[in-house]
């Protein structure tokens, strides 16, 4: 019981920039600043991803640069950081592995990639492990520039009409600023839950404010602790 959410196909920047790895640092710079971008995926001679570059790998040889003084300008770093920081080519400056994504991830399913690998964009690759695109932060963000009321209709018809079977006279639905509100009243707290559920998974949903009433409590059963005891029925014959 799902609702159909966008992929990352839908979001994703088709028209990648690669360098290979024994593309210069000049020219490595060159790329980000003619094309506008902050990060290039290194590839191989296939279009596999290798690694990436990012403005914050080329800006490691400034810091390390003295400064008018003569000393340091940086702190020392790990030996890695260092090495990028004297590196010459996108092999000594990318960052490895490479944090990948494929076309048919949800935007929920990325921007947990992206926080859990503490990154800021994914190199999205097809089943071949061929470079076809690259997602960011502010593509995963675009879902939440949906109007309210495209929202409001999805939740409407494909939420409580198509999967619950609700009309609106069961349940309403308002959408402000992507905040959903949903009242109305249904026969089975678990109905109520679902819609709630549901409903927090459309796009462009910031948080739903559930304010559904129900006749009966279904899940009480389900939510009473078990002892574990067996209840021993007198007319068994094993008692």
């Amino acid at each position: 019981m799902t609702t159909q959410h966008s992929t990352v196909s839908e979001v994703m920047t088709r028209d990648v920039v690669t360098v290979r790895p024994d593309t210069s640092f000049k020219e490595i710079t060159s790329v980000l600043s003619s094309h506008g971008i902050s990060a290039v995926p290194v590839a191989d001679e296939h279009g596999a991803p290798l690694g990436l570059v990012s403005e914050a790998d080329l800006l490691r040889k400034q810091a390390e640069q003295p400064d008018e003084y003569g000393g340091q300008a940086a702190p020392p770093g790990w030996p890695h950081e260092k090495a990028k920081a004297r590196a010459e080519n996108a092999a000594g400056l990318m960052t490895t592995p490479v944090a990948t994504a494929h076309t048919d991830w949800t935007v929920a399913e990325a921007a947990r990639a992206m926080d859990r690998q503490h990154v800021k964009r994914l190199v999205v690759v097809d089943e071949t492990d061929h470079i076809v695109g690259i997602v960011s932060r502010p593509d995963l963000l675009r879902v939440f520039l949906r109007p309210d009321e495209e929202i409001r209709e999805e939740i409407r018809d494909e939420v409580l009409t198509a999967i619950l079977r609700l009309t609106g006279q069961e349940v309403q639905v308002q959408v402000h600023d992507g905040v959903v509100t949903l009242r109305g009243e249904v026969e089975n707290r678990s109905t109520a839950q679902i819609a709630e559920r549901l409903a927090k998974g459309v796009d462009g949903v910031v948080t739903v404010r559930p304010m559904i009433d129900y006749a009966i409590d279904d899940r009480a059963a389900e939510d009473q602790p078990q002892s574990g005891v067996e209840r021993i029925d007198p007319r068994r014959g094993d008692v």
